[in-house]
């Protein structure tokens, strides 16, 4: 296990020369064990974790498994315990709010890819559903983000009352609703087409546009704008009368 040097583990300068490497190409000069690897020298200092990283590798099925694990899942790995789940949560979050960080001061219409990255990166891989709302200016520039909504595995009860006063609140011309399906199936139900007709009628009575509904899966996505599902937007005259109608409390339940 050690070197002639009685003090120095064996992984001692293998954990140096995973750094080099790193900082002389990046992951490209990295198999996917040793970037987890490196990632858990920094949260188990002294350990040999080469085996730890295979076996969590194989264990959630690969990288992408890894970060989309819960924390609980996380430490019921052998080896993992509650420094490295908080530091392996830690990248994921933070790589999320880097994905955020891109959207701001930009047209966001003008930047597809960039939102459909941050919302694959946001709600790809969680185990139960969540509705969440992005919130633009009149130039369709970012306000805000939020998960508006979390359901179970199946289904997410969305009310259209709520979020149009939340998008009041934020002071919000327009709007992109996002939410996922767990099973990594994007194909949409009848309930996510009525829920997005509902929430189109209720943001017209208060003259907010709806810009796309997108629906998240595993690698890919289905977006309403695209099939047809959203109007152009018509600003309504009566929206002060009509408000009442917009706004109902009945609430809407996604199925897959």
């Amino acid at each position: 296990m050690y070197t002639t040097h009685a003090n120095i583990p064996h992984y001692a300068g293998h954990r140096r020369r995973l750094r080099e490497r790193f900082k002389k190409n990046g992951l490209k000069g990295l198999q996917d064990y040793e970037f987890i690897e490196l990632l858990l020298t920094y949260a188990i200092p002294r350990r040999d974790v080469k085996p730890v990283a295979k076996a969590l590798l194989e264990r959630l099925d690969g990288i992408r498994g890894i970060f989309d694990a819960s924390y609980d899942d996380l430490i019921a790995c052998r080896g993992i315990g509650d420094r490295t789940a908080v530091l392996i949560k830690l990248l994921k979050e933070g790589s999320t709010l880097y994905l955020k960080t891109r959207l701001e001061n930009k047209e966001v219409l003008g930047s597809p890819q960039d939102v459909l990255n941050f919302c694959h990166h946001a709600l790809s891989g969680e185990k139960n559903e969540q509705f969440m709302v992005i919130y633009l200016t009149a130039k369709n520039e970012l306000i805000d983000t939020e998960i508006l909504e979390q359901g179970t595995v199946n289904q997410t009860a969305v009310y259209p009352r709520k979020v149009m006063e939340s998008a009041l609140r934020k002071s919000a011309s327009a709007l992109i609703f996002v939410h996922n399906h767990p099973s990594g199936d994007p194909s949409p139900s009848q309930a996510d087409r009525r829920l997005t007709d509902a929430l189109e009628k209720a943001a017209l009575t208060i003259d907010i546009a709806v810009h796309d509904h997108i629906i998240i899966g595993k690698n890919k996505h289905f977006s309403g704008r695209e099939n047809g599902w959203l109007k152009e937007r018509v600003s309504s005259p009566n929206r002060l009368a009509d408000e009442k109608n917009g706004f109902k409390d009945s609430d809407f339940s996604h199925t897959l």
